[in-house]
């Protein structure tokens, strides 16, 4: 039994010993293998560490060599810079030098030119003194008996002289008379400005030149199309100018481009709505533009339809003068003429202002101004002493009373006063006018805009009634009609537009 113990407790220690050997090993494997991964770990850094040194530092060599280069360039702009400002020292020394001596030649010249003066009249001086001694006359003697000479030999024809000198001198007289009579009429002053051809649109931004070109030019196109107008886009910064000898459409287009600008969205459907848009607000700012005339003048009662005409003169000019300033200013002097008179001022006035109605549509429909005015102003029921004030300022009718002469001085008057006309502006419209008329007579053509200062007309035509090859062969009519019936300097480019639409509603 005590030899089973003995066992029992050797095998115990045994196992104590055999357990503790077994835990050692493994602590000292664990241990084996903690640090083989921190050793691992710290290679990894180590190699980690090199990649990143390598890295800064050809990155510093790039950023060291960029530095070279810009200095070097830098250096090279320096010394350019010193080369050119050399040269125009340089420069500045010989135009000194220059000038310098050629003051000093002046100088001389004049100096010359003053003793050849005084040499003259000592020479004078001594041939005057030789006459007088031979002749034995003093010099204011010899004078007289030179003039009576002259009066005796040539009588008649200082009588004719006297008789120019008496006339012209009454033409003078005449002349101050009537600028003395035209100051006294001219109480009213209005400073006249010729109308031009273009308008200066500001952009916000130079990035908006873009946009409204649109892609391959389609919105630009769009616009010109609609408007009329020609929309000139250069260098000019931030600036368009739009360019129509008609001051509607070049109002219409000027409106347009303000609401697309700022609306945002330029694009051709939203152009036409913008146009559409401008066109009523021009129509309704007509109504307000002859109400403030007549308010203006103080000439009442007259129809609504009247008034609307009067505002359309404010877009007509007439050798560059604007035709509502001008009527608006012969109603003035009239009224002041007749009441000096002692004639009807109401009718002179009313005479005056509508002296020009027809001009508000004399481009659409045929006729001349005057003819076109007697016309509208019976339709409408004005009072016929008004229409014989105001038929006769051309004299194409006959005075038929005084306030009809009343208007026709004060329509001179005005279209006379110093910068109120200028005839080139307007012989240049008629011109424009005249091509769109030619184009206009073609059967097919929608519509025709005269742009580039008349070098160029474009004609947009009916899709439905011309076709391509139509197109081909207007153009050459348009460009054969235009040779035979006007005159002109250089060529007109005439371009035919035939533009196909396919529309289509999904519902």
């Amino acid at each position: 039994m005590i030899y089973g113990i003995a066992l029992a407790a050797a095998g115990l220690l045994a196992g104590f010993v055999g357990g503790y050997v077994v835990r050692q090993r493994a602590a000292l494997s664990r241990a084996n293998s903690i640090e083989q991964k921190i050793a691992q770990k710290l290679e990894e850094s180590e190699k980690g560490a090199k990649e990143l040194l390598n890295k800064a530092e050809i990155k510093s060599a790039a950023i060291l060599d960029e530095a070279r280069r810009e200095e070097k360039e830098r250096k090279t702009a320096v010394e350019r810079t010193e080369e050119r400002l050399l040269k125009r020292e340089e420069l500045l020394e010989k135009d000194a030098s220059e000038l310098r001596s050629r003051s000093e030649e002046v100088k001389k010249l004049a100096e010359q030119a003053t003793k050849d003066q005084s040499e003259a009249v000592k020479m004078k001086e001594s041939v005057g003194a030789e006459l007088a001694k031979v002749s034995k006359l003093t010099q204011a003697e010899a004078k007289d008996r030179l003039i009576d000479e002259v009066k005796e030999q040539n009588k008649e024809e200082l009588v004719d002289l006297l008789q120019k000198l008496q006339k012209e001198k009454r033409d003078e007289v005449e002349k101050k008379s009537l600028e003395i009579i035209t100051t006294a009429l001219q109480r009213y002053s209005r400073s006249h400005i010729s109308d031009i051809t273009t308008t200066a649109l500001t952009l916000p931004s130079e990035d908006l030149k873009g946009k409204i070109i649109g892609r391959e030019g389609r919105n630009i196109r769009t616009l010109e199309r609609l408007t009329g107008a020609e929309f000139i886009i250069d260098e000019t910064p931030d600036t368009i100018l739009i360019s129509s000898f008609d001051p509607i459409r070049r109002e219409v287009a000027r409106l347009t481009l303000e609401k697309l600008i700022k609306d945002g969205r330029i694009q051709p459907a939203k152009i036409e709505e913008k146009v559409l848009e401008s066109q009523e607000e021009i129509d309704k700012r007509t109504q307000q533009i002859g109400e403030e005339a007549v308010y203006e003048v103080g000439v009442l009662n007259l129809p609504r339809e009247i008034v609307h005409l009067l505002g359309r003169l404010h877009f007509r000019t007439s050798y560059g003068q604007n035709v509502l300033t001008h009527s608006i200013e012969v109603a003035h002097i009239a009224g002041m003429i007749a009441e000096e008179l002692g004639i009807n001022a109401e009718v002179a006035r009313k005479g005056a202002l509508l002296h020009d109605i027809g001009k508000a549509i004399d481009h659409e429909v045929a006729g001349n101004h005057v003819e076109l005015g007697i016309k509208i102003l019976k339709k409408y029921g004005v009072d016929e002493r008004v229409i014989q004030a105001m038929q006769s300022h051309h004299e194409d009718y006959p005075f038929a009373s005084s306030e009809a002469y009343v208007v026709a001085t004060a329509d001179i008057i005005s279209a006379a006063r110093p910068g109120a006309r200028r005839g080139t502006l307007e012989q240049y419209v008629k011109r424009l006018e005249d091509l769109e008329k030619i184009a206009s007579g073609f059967s097919g053509v929608k519509t025709s805009y005269a742009v580039s200062a008349g070098r160029e007309l474009r004609v947009f035509v009916v899709p439905e009634k011309v076709d391509d090859f139509g197109a081909l062969q207007l153009a050459k009519d348009i460009a054969g009609k235009i040779e035979s019936e006007m005159k002109y300097p250089g060529d007109i480019k005439v371009t035919v537009i035939r533009e196909v639409r396919a529309v289509e509603y999904a519902r």
